[in-house]
């Protein structure tokens, strides 16, 4: 059985850091690009982070380049963000997914966890 399990969201002020867990059973990371998507209430879910399985590569979009940075530790079958510099605009509820394919699309995950809350102070 499957299961995607994102920790370490909640509250904190605009300048402070979070490190999000994004911990996996039921398959092994390394054969899967894992994705950090969030969405906030009335909007769409969107992809912001990703890395691949191949060569580690990582992608952000430009609204958290510099600021956060995904990793995995393939041994604990973990995924890491860690979001610094974090501003109001993060607010989000934050997912993590994974996926065996090559896009990085919300209709292209096939594993998601049921995300959690980050909220970001001003």
């Amino acid at each position: 059985e499957v299961h995607v399990v994102e920790s370490g969201g909640g509250l904190v002020q605009a300048g402070g850091s979070l490190r999000l867990s994004c911990a996996v059973s039921g398959f092994q990371i390394s054969d899967y690009a894992i994705a950090w998507f969030r969405q906030v209430p009335g909007k769409e879910r969107k992809v912001f982070s990703s890395i691949s399985t191949f060569d580690n590569s990582t992608y952000y979009a430009d609204s958290v380049k510099g600021r956060f940075t995904i990793s995995r530790d393939n041994a604990k079958n973990t995924v890491y963000l860690q979001m610094n510099s974090l501003k109001p605009e993060d607010t989000a509820v934050y997912f993590c997914a994974a996926t065996r394919g090559d896009r990085i699309q919300t209709t292209d995950m096939e594993y998601w966890g049921k995300g959690t809350l980050v909220t970001v102070s001003s």
